[in-house]
């Protein structure tokens, strides 16, 4: 089957770049599960943007830079910011019904932000996006949305007929979930948006489905990868053994919510405790100080979370601001209006990803990648909460208009081989991928988590290295599934994280190493080169 363009992935990158191109292209976009199954509907904070008058582009600048350690690209944050009211009217065109006062756009504020400046919808603004973005490109004629197609590696010279040697990316295999089969989709360009690698962590905010299988195709095909080792982990989710991963959003520290020591701390119980990590900024301090911070004081006293509290706030200031949260937490026999909430530290956001331009262009000819998939030099270090979702808005219409503008250069697929299946077998041993799968994310959250050491780090590559052999050799003798699918990538992904953490001879952001505590003079890009 053959289209115009490609897009993996149904969030916000994927659906902002297919909107953008159906004005001129027919367009594919494929997602792993449901449409709804990716990180944006998760997103509860908001979208960050300059709106206020005593606010300035530079000031989100500045602050994009300060949380991201200097690592960040410079023109990349000026691209971004300058580009964010637009992405918002574009937004608000869609029906996006952002919360208002007195018909003003209501702005809140979030952790490294110097003023209020994030746009929302209560607190589930990723929803709210989602929805509107689907049912715009749901209802455009050059659109089509396929569900559960599960991309298993882009096609790439050596697929096809007669191998000419060139670099070019013309499409995926997919395995279509409904049907069992492999299909071949080809087309001129192909744009990753298949989000982050979450769930190489035993503990994720993440969606199932973020198993960093955009990153590890475009690597395989043969695209550089970049500072992987900044993983962003979220100070606050939910400690609650029966449900597992659920956010509380940034903002709620934001409206005045103080971290504080739980009842089983002892003396120090009840005691707030950031002024000691950050004592200017306190809660409203960058993720990676706050949730190590977190980290720090659940390891000195043995304890099993701390506690978020923003009790002191008006009942109905905190219920009119955090209803979803607020009823979630009811439900579980826990009123935040009245006393606090349990919270750990959990991996939350991959920084980097496939290494892009401005335009989204990879180093290969015919793709492209935005959002949590890619490295655009936004985030450097660590992500400024709120930014993640403009980054979807802004390159993915900026990839989006790149393949229009250039589409007469981008060559026309050739004849492409259909996926064999003639040499392999259904799995009568779906426990080794399961148990695989629960090896990985154990060791990468023990030895690659909050703090580093070059031992734990060492140990992971050993185990990383015995088990991508056992990997390789199930996936080269079985039919595909999505699980073996996914495990295939979660190896890659983890070998890639593991190997930009050590190359890093330093402690910046995001990346906490106690053998190397300081920073270098300079920041540079982790680049790995396949």
């Amino acid at each position: 089957m053959t289209h115009d363009v490609i897009i993996v992935g149904s969030g916000a990158a994927g659906l902002s770049a297919a909107i953008t191109l159906a004005r001129t292209h027919k367009v594919l976009v494929l997602a792993k599960g449901e449409l709804t199954g990716g990180s944006t509907a998760w997103a509860q904070g908001g979208i960050a943007a300059v709106l206020d008058a005593g606010d300035t582009f530079e000031n989100h600048i500045d602050d994009t830079m300060v949380a991201g350690a200097g690592l960040n690209r410079r023109e990349t944050v000026e691209f971004v910011v300058e580009n964010a009211p637009a992405a918002i009217e574009r937004l608000e065109n869609m029906g996006v019904p952002f919360n208002k006062e007195a018909e003003v756009l209501h702005l809140t504020r979030e952790g490294g932000h110097s003023h209020r400046r994030i746009v929302h919808v209560d607190d589930a603004t990723g929803w709210a996006v989602q929805e509107a973005l689907q049912n715009t490109a749901a209802a455009h004629p050059n659109i089509t949305l396929r569900p559960h197609m599960v991309a298993i590696d882009l096609i790439v010279d050596r697929n096809a007929e007669k191998p000419t040697g060139a670099k070019n990316v013309w499409g995926v295999y997919a395995l279509n979930n409904e049907t069992g089969h492999v299909e071949t989709l080809t087309s001129r360009a192909t744009i990753m948006a298949s989000g982050g690698a979450g769930r190489t962590y035993l503990f994720s905010t993440a969606p199932r489905g973020a198993t960093g299988d955009g990153i590890a195709m475009a690597w395989r095909a043969g695209a550089r990868v970049s500072n992987m080792e900044m993983m962003q982990f979220h100070p606050t989710c939910l400690y609650n053994l029966e449900v597992k991963n659920f956010l509380i959003t940034e903002a709620v520290r934001g409206e005045g919510g103080h971290l504080k020591l739980p009842d089983d701390a002892g003396d120090e119980a009840g005691e707030r405790y950031m002024h000691r990590f950050d004592p200017e900024r306190m809660e409203l301090a960058p993720r990676d100080i706050v949730a190590r911070a977190n980290d720090h004081e659940i390891k000195r006293l043995g304890l099993d979370y701390v506690d978020l509290d923003i009790s002191h706030r008006d009942p109905e200031f905190v219920k009119g601001h955090f209803p979803n949260i607020y009823d979630k937490l009811i439900g579980l026999g826990i009123d935040m209006t009245k006393g606090p909430i349990p919270v750990v530290p959990a991996q939350h956001y991959t920084c980097g990803g496939i290494l892009i331009d401005l335009a989204g262009r990879t180093d290969l000819p015919g793709l492209y990648a935005a959002g949590e998939a890619s490295e655009s030099g936004l985030h450097g270090a660590n992500r400024l909460a709120s930014n993640s979702l403009l980054e979807c808005f802004v390159f993915g219409d900026a990839a989006a208009r790149d393949i229009a503008e250039h589409w007469d250069d981008l060559p026309a697929p050739p004849a492409i081989r259909q996926w064999d299946e003639s040499r392999v077998t259904d799995s009568d041993e779906e426990v080794v991928i399961k148990q695989t799968w629960t090896e990985i994310r154990r060791f990468m959250w023990n030895y690659v988590g909050i703090v580093r050491t070059t031992k734990r780090l060492e140990r992971a590559q050993h185990r990383i290295d015995l088990l991508r052999g056992e990997v390789e050799e199930y996936y080269g003798n079985f039919r595909v599934t999505q699980d073996l699918i996914e495990l295939r990538n979660l190896i890659e992904v983890a070998d890639l994280i593991v190997k930009s953490a050590l190359a890093r001879k330093e402690s910046r952001g995001l990346h906490y190493i106690t053998d190397y505590p300081d920073l270098l003079p300079e920041a540079v890009d982790t680049v790995l080169v396949p």
